[in-house]
């Protein structure tokens, strides 16, 4: 585990059952305008967890307030509780919104590499951190590109250009390039969307490795997928969270009618 974000002390082993992200009674708005009403739950640690709902019932909203990436969204902002990481709430005046991301790392829905070499792009983030031991830097990047699926398939032209690259081993290597400076929880939003099938189908993969290193939270519009990646499911409608349970409950019985009539493709 990288060094913890806020300042609190090793967990017991009595206590290292808590939850990754523990979000309790959060309302979400943009200006005026309420996106998120009331959301509480718990997201286990070295799980995958899904959000599902139809476009615009927050899902994505919720995702990016777990390392204030709607702080960058004039009139954007948590109005009412508490988002929970480490023993300190990440709203709080005191967090450093730049150090939280680097222990909630993000992967958006198109791949983002930058327009450096492929090497480069994984050693990005920890050059900016200060890290310019080439011994340190070589043992991060093949670490991260092995943990990503990618090593073998670029290990010999590691100068080449990342944007040469397909678009799943674009994506795949943004997933190194968040592992490199050794988040915690690693958030994806819908990073499959602009992917083929075969291409989809390692990534899927590489999520089901990783959750052994990592919590991770993924977005998606595509039930199956998250039938194939995640341990619970959380079903959102119009801002507010209407289920949370396992991801075979959710799918094979779940407790409410609005989630039934959404996964049977009635709604949405």
């Amino acid at each position: 585990m990288s060094e913890h974000l806020f300042e609190v002390p090793e967990l017991p082993e009595c206590a290292r059952g808590i939850p990754a992200i523990q979000v309790r009674d959060v309302d979400f708005s943009y200006g005026s305008n309420q996106v998120l009403k009331n959301i509480s739950m718990d997201i286990p640690a070295n799980e995958v967890v899904a959000f599902i709902g139809p476009s615009g019932c927050g899902k994505t909203t919720l995702l990016r307030c777990f390392n204030r990436m709607n702080d960058l969204v004039p009139g954007a902002r948590v109005t009412r509780g508490s988002i929970v990481i480490e023993g300190a709430d990440i709203n709080d005046s005191s967090i450093d919104p730049v150090q939280l991301r680097r222990h909630v790392g993000m992967v958006f829905q198109k791949s983002n590499p930058f327009p450096r070499s492929i090497y480069e792009n994984v050693a990005y983030g920890l050059r900016t951190l200060g890290e310019n031991r080439k011994q340190t830097l070589d043992e991060i990047v093949e670490t991260s590109l092995r943990r990503a699926a990618l090593w073998d398939e670029v290990k010999d032209r590691l100068d080449d250009m990342a944007t040469g690259l397909s678009g799943g081993q674009q994506q795949r290597l943004c997933i190194a390039r968040t592992m490199a400076v050794n988040p915690e929880i690693i958030l994806m939003d819908e990073p499959c969307s602009a992917l083929d099938p075969i291409a989809t189908a390692h990534v899927e993969d590489l999520i089901l490795g990783l959750k052994e290193h990592y919590t991770i939270v993924i977005v998606t519009h595509n039930m199956q997928q998250a039938t194939r990646v995640s341990d619970k499911t959380a079903f959102f409608y119009l801002g507010e969270l209407v289920e949370y349970d396992s991801t075979r409950k959710i799918f094979e019985n779940p407790a409410h009618k609005r989630t039934e009539g959404y996964i049977s493709g009635r709604f949405g």
